[in-house]
């Protein structure tokens, strides 16, 4: 999603981006297309590499002769190098987005490709972006070299992401909610990092003082038919607390409904659902892992990874704000993002460092 947003906002009298995918197009592929980019599918099989595929992408750079070549991730990093060598040393800068590389929340070949990338990291990137500090110092630890090391933090459509009290009264109808119950929720897909368990286990904390709270998920695979997140929430009593909408693509109208935005993550880079729900001016509960912490600053609470009870202390100080100054600071989380984290600046600092590197 931060490709999609940073092609939407690059200078088009400037630049004349296109997009490879080594799988298939996907639904951010169509999204890119509608913005009337050219998007190109390999069609590579996930977790492997196909060397006739790979020729195909060497002779697409040799025919299309780009300035410079942006990687996304792990796979694309080393592909795309090995692509843009053959086809003639084309700069390429790598984009890193994740910072746990524990073998417990990775596959070996993931980590296998990290470990590869991180010996050729000085003679084949011209630069290594990170969306994270964290990222970064966890990346030149893993031995990736830091002197191609550069941050630059996702960013934020403001005039997409911001407060709509009538979005706000739309949801809440939808989830058969009164405008003034007290409604947290976690934007996350299904996944050991997101540790939705964390979370389950906070909620029965907090609904066992505030039994009139309600609880709202989604992301992919966050569904009733989700036997062991159905199970979690079982568990602990919560089957008429927790609403589980699956994949959702109005984000920003579920953000608006809420009161509280949580992150319950083991591991993350730059979590853009805590950027997106303080844009909509909503306070935020996360975890101290990737800059989470840093994107709060003092607009939220921040609680240690893995600690159900801290989180829900955590959750707990603002539910005890009431509603009059938790929405003072959604105002001061908002102006938060505003100030350092807007999709205009980020965005030209890419293209500030790709200009610097292509020429």
């Amino acid at each position: 999603m931060m490709l999609y947003k940073l092609l939407s906002r690059m200078d088009s009298e400037v630049f004349l981006p296109e997009v490879v995918s080594l799988t298939d197009i996907g639904s951010v592929g169509r999204r890119i297309l509608d913005l009337g980019i050219r998007v190109r599918s390999l069609g590579m099989s996930r977790g492997s590499l196909s060397p006739i595929k790979l020729l195909k992408l060497v002779q697409w750079l040799r025919i299309g002769r780009p300035e410079l070549i942006q990687t996304w991730m792990y796979h694309a990093d080393l592909i795309g190098s090995i692509a843009t060598f053959a086809a003639g040393h084309i700069p390429v800068v790598w984009n890193i987005r994740q910072t746990n590389l524990s073998p417990e929340f990775n596959k070996r070949s993931t980590i296998w490709t990290a470990r590869l990338c991180a010996r050729l990291s000085g003679r084949l990137p011209y630069g290594i972006i990170c969306n994270s500090h964290v990222s970064c110092s966890a990346h030149v630890d893993f031995g990736y070299d830091k002197d191609k090391m550069v941050v630059i933090p996702n960013g934020f459509d403001l005039d997409l992401f911001k407060p709509d009290s009538a979005m706000r009264s739309s949801v809440r109808k939808e989830l058969g909610l009164a405008d003034n119950t007290l409604l947290i929720g976690l934007i996350a897909r299904f996944d050991p990092q997101k540790d939705h368990h964390n979370f389950i286990r906070a909620a029965s904390l907090v609904s066992a003082i505030w039994p009139d709270a309600h609880f709202v998920l989604c992301g992919k695979y966050i569904t009733r038919e989700n036997s062991m997140l159905a199970g979690w929430i079982s568990d602990e009593g919560l089957d008429d607390k927790c609403t589980l909408l699956g994949e959702r693509h109005d984000i920003p109208e579920i953000n608006s409904a809420l009161d509280i935005a949580c992150s319950s993550s083991t591991g993350e880079g730059f979590p853009n659902v805590v950027g997106e729900a303080m844009a909509c001016g909503v306070p935020c509960v996360v975890t101290d892992v990737g800059d989470s912490a840093l994107i709060v600053g003092d607009t939220g609470r921040v609680a240690p990874p893995e600690d159900h009870r801290a989180f829900a202390a955590a959750l707990a100080e603002l539910i005890d704000m009431g509603p009059l100054e938790r929405t003072r600071l959604g105002k001061r989380a908002r102006s938060r993002i505003e100030e350092h984290f807007s999709l205009a600046d980020v965005a030209a600092r890419y293209e500030k460092l790709y200009l610097e590197l292509a020429f």
